[in-house]
């Protein structure tokens, strides 16, 4: 069955979208940017690595026949969720991007928020802090400017050497309980959190524990994005799809 349905994924709820389209017997894929070594099986087929670009996203969802897609990915993956936008608009492709509430700071949080990675860098000029950067591989080249700290660093994959001059790192796969990261923070004595503001349940566990332990949070705020469709779980997507004409094979 040929696909309708193009879902970008890499977060929790477009694993939880892929398994709606599966139990359901709606025709769709699911795309994975690549940056895991080893991405989340899926109940429906599944393609893994980048588009190209935006004219390559474009020559994929007219070669696929691709009539709707949902962006799932996370939200600071801004360039895809750009060029989806641009593609979709492009090819006269339905476009909702499924997503999920920022978090907002509640009694007793310590927040410093910046606007983006290279001001998470500098609010970390200052003596030596033993600092949980909860951000992926993506960015970690840029604290090396800041080499007084101790990083803990939490990644999906093995890895080689990395560009920070102190670092632990832990190997684990959320998501991750409130008790994980209180153990977490405790054992490595962190006294500072570096985090993006994912939003959603699946990764607020360290933001909860670091308030249970008077933690201070450099919260690094969402980048802003084109104007597009905001759907909130698959319910809405389902929704969605039945008053937008898509062919659900079924």
């Amino acid at each position: 069955m040929t696909p309708t349905l193009l879902i970008l994924g890499g977060t929790t709820e477009a694993s939880a979208l892929a398994r709606v389209m599966a139990d359901r017997g709606i025709a769709a894929v699911f795309s994975y940017a690549g940056r895991t070594e080893q991405p989340r099986k899926q109940p429906i087929p599944l393609r893994v690595g980048g588009f190209g670009g935006v004219d390559g996203l474009v020559r994929y969802l007219r070669d696929t026949g691709i009539t709707h897609v949902v962006d799932a990915t996370h939200p600071f993956a801004a360039q895809m969720s750009r060029n989806a936008v641009a593609a979709c608009r492009a090819t006269g492709v339905e476009l909702a991007a499924l997503t999920r509430a920022a978090w907002q700071p509640q009694p007793g949080d310590i927040w410093r928020n910046v606007a983006d990675i290279e001001a998470a860098v500098a609010a970390l000029s200052g003596p030596r802090r033993r600092v949980l950067l909860a951000l992926g591989r993506m960015h970690l080249a840029r604290f090396a400017v800041q080499p007084q700290h101790h990083y803990l660093l939490r990644l999906v994959d093995e890895h080689g050497a990395l560009p920070l001059p102190e670092y632990t790192s832990v190997i684990a796969r959320g998501p991750f309980t409130f008790a994980d990261d209180m153990e977490l923070m405790r054992q490595y004595d962190i006294d500072l959190v570096v985090s993006k503001n994912a939003g959603g349940n699946g990764a607020r566990a360290k933001i909860d524990a670091a308030r249970a332990l008077k933690v201070p949070v450099i919260m690094i705020d969402r980048p802003a994005l084109p104007a597009r469709l905001e759907l909130f779980g698959p319910d809405q997507v389902l929704d969605w799809l039945d008053h937008s004409g898509t062919d659900r094979g079924v």
